[in-house]
């Protein structure tokens, strides 16, 4: 495989039989492999992520999640930044679209291929630390820039940054959860996050409008800048690191030389990391039909908000509307997002009721989110396509405004249900996974916002909404293919079968959960 573990040969008797090696073990909560080859966490470790007192998740998840969150807000920020930078500038607005939007993007994309191999191996906190300081440091670039291209360098660097806690913290919640507690964080995660969708612009143009575009890159580098001393106190949680820290103190401690961990993140340096992980996700998009669906279809789901983003404040100021407050249906789209909490509910109850009849938990059984979500998403696309101008002229605007609560509750389960389904089809590389979705939703997503405006204005808000719910509808068909035949496509899928053992050898929740 492409992330192969370290085999040493132990001499056994005098080794394994050792009484002071055995104390020492077991004083660090730690334990030969059946082979007696390796060494690798006990269940009870304390100082696995997994086991890591409750305040400790929580400071740790809080902070990567709300970095999630702002990273991501500031995406859908720049809609209204661009519209008033091409002014100033005097450039094109598609082009200004581009470097404010789609060059952040493409920048995140590029991280999202180099960022997440890089923390299975190397560890996360580092990287949070340096890409949130350097982030603060682009957005001043950004926000004092007298040309375009500096803001467009400013743009694409700190894309390229915002890579990592957008991907790399499926990989993070990994670590610190298991399969059932998993279900909350990760749509904690979805929802804060996708919080930015609509709250980004709402802020956006209320502080363009009182102050100017740049202050908002201005108040961006201030909190990101506080934010990055926050990062200080969180701990590394990549467990085969911290396990090779452990092994490495047991060896000084018992002069075993040759005891070595459990590692499969192992790589010998940065060039045969290059080689072995760097590629690890474009492989899984091409190799893995999971990773290939999902990430193909949630690309088509954020590319269709990202279009929103552009085409909603078209919709609503030709409704009478102003400029800012053009910007307030998104409300609604908050509420969608709220609502999954009831989804969430019935997924514990469907995992708690797996845990007491003694049966296995596969990820197929927490795919209802998505289930539900693809027809809302058609069904929220379809209603707002005829229920606003120039076509339908006679509708109050609350009626549209209603059909976005569904189209926020879709969005969010594709979010945070997807995001599910390939941690726990990959498990321990749940981060190279999400970077493979990540890389190509980016991409996506990157190209949508540049023909939004010229797409409603030149076929009508109606003609346009509706290939998007057509696209939507599409996607009804999916949910159910999962749950069919997922289990076989993973079963027939040599990483994902490499996934479970590195994750049964090295992990701590030996049940399954």
């Amino acid at each position: 495989m492409d992330s192969p573990q370290v085999k040493a040969s132990l001499s056994l008797p005098s080794v394994a039989d050792s009484d002071n090696l055995q104390l020492a073990l077991e004083t660090h909560g730690l334990e030969f492999t059946p082979n007696g080859q390796l060494v690798r966490w006990s269940a009870f470790n304390k100082k696995h992520p997994r086991n890591w007192p409750l305040s400790r998740k929580i400071y740790d998840s809080s902070l990567i999640i709300f970095l999630d969150f702002f990273t991501l807000k500031l995406t859908f920020i720049q809609s209204t930044a661009a519209d008033h930078a091409h002014r100033e500038f005097g450039t094109d607005h598609t082009l200004s679209v581009f470097i404010f939007v789609s060059l952040y993007l493409i920048g995140q994309a590029i991280g999202g291929i180099i960022f997440p191999s890089y923390s299975e191996a190397f560890g996360r906190k580092r990287l949070y630390i340096i890409s949130t300081a350097l982030y603060s440091v682009f957005c001043v670039i950004v926000g004092l820039s007298p040309s375009l291209t500096g803001v467009a360098i400013g743009r694409l660097c700190s894309g390229f940054l915002s890579a990592i806690p957008t991907i790399v913290v499926a990989g993070s919640i990994e670590d610190m959860f298991n399969s059932k507690d998993r279900v909350w964080l990760i749509f904690l995660w979805a929802t804060v996050a996708n919080m930015g969708l609509a709250i980004g612009p709402i802020m956006s143009s209320y502080i363009t409008a009182r102050l100017s575009w740049h202050w908002v890159f201005h108040i961006a580098a201030i909190i990101t800048g506080v934010t990055t001393i926050f990062i200080f106190g969180m701990r590394e949680s990549r467990p085969s690191l911290l396990l090779v820290r452990q092994v490495a103190e047991i060896r000084k401690e018992c002069g075993v030389p040759n005891l070595q961990a459990l590692n499969p993140d192992h790589t010998p340096g940065l060039r045969a990391w290059a080689r072995l992980a760097l590629f690890r996700p474009i492989k899984l998009f091409f190799t893995e039909p999971i990773v290939f669906m999902v990430a193909t279809i949630s690309a088509v789901a954020f590319g269709l908000v990202y279009m929103f983003t552009e085409a909603l404040p078209l919709v609503y100021q030709s409704m009478g509307f102003s400029e800012t407050s053009s910007s307030l249906p998104f409300v609604a789209i908050i509420i969608g997002l709220i609502l999954g909490i009831f989804t969430r509910i019935q997924d514990h109850r469907t995992i708690s009721k797996s845990v007491k009849q003694g049966l296995p938990l596969e990820p197929e059984n927490k795919l209802l989110g998505f289930s539900i979500g693809a027809p809302m998403l058609a069904a929220g696309l379809w209603w707002f396509a005829w229920t606003i101008p120039p076509l339908v002229t006679n509708v109050h605007w609350i009626v549209s405004t209603v059909s976005l609560v569904l189209i926020g509750y879709a969005v969010n389960e594709f979010d945070s249900v997807l995001a599910g389904y390939l941690a726990d089809s990959y498990l321990s590389f749940a981060a190279s996974g999400f970077a493979a979705l990540s890389l190509v939703r980016s991409l996506g997503s990157a190209a949508f916002p540049l023909f939004a405006t010229q797409m409603f204005n030149g076929l009508g808000a109606n003609v346009a909404s509706s290939i998007l719910a057509g696209i939507a509808t599409v996607f009804c068909i999916v949910p159910p293919l999962f749950s069919r035949y997922g289990r076989a496509i993973r079963a027939r899928s040599k990483f994902a079968c490499y996934s479970l053992q590195v994750y049964q050898e090295n992990g701590v929740d030996r049940d399954g959960y």
